[in-house]
């Protein structure tokens, strides 16, 4: 942990459109929530805020805005953060928009309309910053020829990490282009096309990466290597509020600690005491916690147990 390490986030950023509801509505029905909450989101986004705000890495936000006011919200809470923005462009469409619904419990509901996200390229200073990165983090909310791009834009020894949500079917060359897979679990299956255990669902994983994270919630997360037996690392007991964002703090704070020189597995171990603290507060960027919660949480136990 001598250097901050350097993140390039390409993804996605939303406003996020947050309602409150005593339940998830069934098909035909409406039901009536709570205030409207707009928040800034996106996966891409609420990555590059946990990686510089939860996870201490020097990070910049590869992304693509409109020119609205919901764009104004998402540069704010990004350079907030400490977030490199200077490659954060503008499209010809609307920023992206996220429609969450969360029940009493904390869980959601999530549907995006991708608006300038769908528009996001690589160009010559985009490609120069990925290369001089130590870790390159992306997701599946942005075209995958963009995520194509930012591998092949890598310099040597730079770890490329793809969180693959929302689900998708990859295509071969994408899953060449990927070192480090994160999952949950219903991707996990989604990605697999089987069923099994979390450290089961790992190994398949396997055959096509060399290394993967499926997160639990929380349950922690197993962490596998080729060449390694699965590892469990154990979550934290806390009282949720809203998971919205939860998984991205996750993201960002696995990338930073990864980027900062530390093993997989004791990366994963900061990253599981991040989601547990975001999950505390309501919101997706602004429920992310500060690099000094995040180790004092994880300084609380120690350890993981082979599964």
């Amino acid at each position: 942990m001598t250097t901050r390490g350097r993140v390039v986030v390409v993804g996605s950023a939303n406003v996020d459109l947050v309602v409150d509801v005593p339940r998830p509505p069934r098909g035909g029905e409406t039901i009536l929530g709570g205030d409207l909450r707009r928040n800034p989101g996106g996966k891409g986004a609420n990555q590059a805020v946990a990686a510089a705000l939860a996870g201490g890495a020097e990070t910049t936000f590869v992304g693509a805005l409109g020119a609205d006011d919901s764009a104004d919200l998402l540069l704010t809470s990004l350079e907030r953060a400490g977030v490199r923005t200077d490659l954060t462009g503008r499209a010809d469409a609307p920023t992206g928009t996220a429609l969450i619904t969360v029940s009493p419990d904390g869980e959601n509901t999530i549907v995006v309309a991708p608006g300038a996200n769908a528009r996001l390229e690589l160009d010559t200073a985009r490609t120069a910053r990925i290369a001089a990165a130590d870790v390159v983090l992306a997701q599946l909310e942005i075209p995958l020829d963009v995520v194509r791009g930012a591998s092949a834009a890598r310099g040597p020894g730079v770890l490329m990490a793809l969180n693959a949500a929302p689900a998708q079917a990859l295509p071969d060359d994408v899953w060449d282009a990927i070192d480090l897979l994160i999952v949950n679990e219903h991707e996990a299956v989604e990605l697999t096309q089987a069923a099994g255990s979390a450290a089961e669902l790992a190994a398949m994983l396997l055959e096509r990466v060399s290394a993967v994270v499926i997160t639990l919630g929380r349950g922690g997360c197993v962490v596998a290597e080729k060449g390694r037996d699965p590892l469990r690392i154990p979550g934290f007991s806390v009282d949720a509020v809203d998971t919205t964002g939860a998984g991205d703090t996750f993201c960002g704070v696995l990338a930073a600690a990864l980027a900062r020189g530390l093993e997989l597995a004791e990366a994963a171990r900061l990253a599981c005491a991040a989601g547990a603290l975001a999950v505390t507060r309501p919101g997706a960027q602004s429920a992310v916690p500060t690099a000094a919660e995040v180790a004092a949480l994880a300084a609380l136990d120690s350890g993981g147990d082979a599964r």
